[in-house]
Formats: structure tokens, sequence, C-alpha cells
């Protein structure tokens, strides 16, 4: 296991494009961190940095207790998982998973142990005298896995390692992979644009945006007390409501209703952020929202309507009425989000 620092890291490419402005972060040993955030955000670059597939233009990058700024891929003792397995089509599971050991002129009966011991881990006994061609999406993620673990890295890195999985398969596998990263507890940094990943996965998240970490913190730090409106619309399903509002006569006001007592005296916009699941529907509520569409997703429903001349969802479970038009609701205590308009940053 190892420790990862980074310091001031960052990315410029020779055209000028600064891929990721200057980071600095730890992660302790034995810790998963998940980067999140839409394509072209640098999270990909960031991890591609650390592997030392990716120059850095500037910073410094610590593993273990050595600077491996100027040290080759194959010599910084981590692991790779990559988005599309990279399985050599003509050769065995076992030939697969032991392929990095050969290389490293392993002793046969050493690398025929650990491939056992890696195939009994991801229950891949009955595969391993098949080729790649032979087996589902889940089971060759399960070999490239195994190919990892073998080596005994100090690092693993996953490169959105489940985008080309189904959903139920991406639900699977997600299990696994954490469950396998708590056996071994082996230091990982894990790339998603998936903020379910990012959320079920993580003991950190480090959510990035246009190259730059907008915030980073454990799941419930994130999703409850998002740093920018960025973090509060992109994490969480269905996302954060993020309403245009005032400070007025010691109230944050969402046209002309009331969300929140604050202070008096204070004035001016800002930006009004609460989540969908913590409006409650409530015939005596302070709150009049206008519904006009209900949207069934099984488990719960999703009532999209308007307060205030502004949209809002609401999240309520499977047995509450289903109905349109006005709608008397209540928040629960303190769960209001307020964001400096203009900034997007947190009050």
């Amino acid at each position: 296991m190892a420790q990862v620092s980074l310091s001031n890291i960052a990315k410029v490419y020779p055209t000028g494009i600064q891929a990721v402005q200057p980071a600095s972060f730890d992660i302790p040993d034995g810790e998963f961190v998940v980067l999140v955030g839409p394509s072209g955000c640098g999270k990909s670059t960031m991890l591609r940095m650390i592997a030392g597939l990716e120059e850095i233009s500037e910073g410094t990058l610590v593993i273990g207790d050595r600077i491996v700024n100027d040290v080759d891929p194959a010599d910084r003792d981590i692991a790779m998982v990559f988005q599309n397995y990279a399985l050599y089509p003509h050769m065995t599971v076992r030939k697969n998973i032991g392929y990095g050991l050969k290389n490293r002129k392993i002793p046969a009966a050493v690398i025929d142990e650990k491939v056992k011991a890696a195939s009994a881990m991801l229950n891949l006994d009955d595969y391993l005298d098949r080729k790649p061609s032979q087996l589902s999406g889940g089971q060759r993620q399960r070999v490239a896995m195994g190919r990892a673990i073998v080596r005994d890295p100090t690092l693993f890195l996953f490169d959105e390692p489940l985008s080309n999985l189904d959903a139920k398969l991406r639900n699977q596998m997600r299990i696994e992979i954490k469950a396998l990263q708590r056996r071994l507890g082996v230091t990982s940094v894990y790339v998603t644009h998936d903020q379910v990943e990012a959320m079920t996965m993580a003991d950190r998240i480090i959510v990035m945006n246009a190259g730059r970490i907008e915030q980073i913190g454990t799941p419930a730090e994130v999703y409850n007390t998002p740093a920018t409106t960025f973090v509060a619309s992109f994490m969480g399903a269905p996302p954060m409501n993020l309403m245009e509002g005032r400070f007025e006569g010691g109230a944050v006001r969402v046209g002309d209703v009331a969300v929140m007592a604050v202070p008096s005296g204070q004035t001016g916009k800002v930006t009004v952020g609460i989540r969908p699941e913590d409006i409650v529907p409530d015939a005596n509520g302070p709150l009049e929202l206008d519904i006009a569409l209900v949207e069934e997703l099984g488990a719960h429903r999703l009532l999209h309507g308007a307060i205030g001349g502004q949209q809002i969802s609401v999240h309520v479970g499977k047995d509450s009425p289903v109905f349109t038009g006005a709608l008397r609701a209540t928040l629960k205590p303190n769960v209001v989000s307020l964001f400096a308009t203009g900034t997007g940053h947190r009050l």
C-alpha cells in the first residue's frame, strides 16, 4: 500500500490548453478515491499523470515515499484497469492474468499460484482456459482486474472500467470492485463520469469541472453540503433544485414564497438549493407548488412543477397520491443551501 500526494499538479499542453489547473490533495494508505465530473473536465488526465502516461507540466507527485514525476510507469508499482479491458484475444484467461508476471521473469510456479488465488477471488475458476471472445463483458472486466491483482501493486488506478457494461452488470461490478478493494486494502483511484458510481463506491470524492477541483469530501459531505452550484447540480439523482431567490424582510424568498428565515438586514440576490427529497407534501404546509407532471420511477415518484414561477422537483414515495395541480408542502429542517449569485460558491 502507499500514500499518494499531489502538490500543485497541473497539465498544460503545447498548444496552450490547460487540461488540469494546479491541484493539491493527499490520498492516505488504503483509501478509495473517486475522481468524478463531466467529459472533458480533466479527471482522466489527472489519472494518467498519476500513472505516468501523461507528463506532469508542473507540481510534484509522490507515491509512497518517493517523488515519481520522472519515474517510468512500469517502475511506479501501480496497476491500471481500463475501460476497454485491454486483453490479448489469442490468449486464455489464465495466460492473460499471468502475462505481466511472465514478462517480469517471475518463476512459473509463482505465477501459477498467483493466478489461482486471483481466479478464486474473482470467481473465474471455470473460465481459465477460455479466450476473451468466449466471455461476457463482466467476466472480461474480472480478468482485467485479475491481471492487476496478481502484480500486488501499491496503487490501483481505474479508468472508467464499467462504462462498457449494461446497467445491471454495472451495479454488480460496483459492489464487487469495492468489496475487493476493501479485502486487499490497496490505495485506489477511480475515474468515472457517473455520480452514482462515485457516491456508492468512494471513501472520498473529488469533483472536477473544467480542469479544476470543485470539492473534495466524503459522499455525505459532497451531497449534503455542496461547495458550489456545479457540485449541487452534478451530484445527486435527481439533482438539487436550484432557484433564483433574494433576501427580503428577514427571509429568503423564491418569488413571493419564503423558504428560509435569516437575520434581518440582509438584501440582494441569492441562489437557493433544495434537494427534491427534502420537500414534504403537507396539506397545512406553508409552501404552495404547482405540479404539472408526475414521473413514475417504481420505488418512488418525482413530481415536477413550479414554486414562485421557477421549476422544482419533489421526490415522494411510491404510495403518495398521484395528482397534478396545487400542492401544499413543507421543508425538512435545515435543508436549504444558499449560494452566491454569480460565483456559485456556497454561502
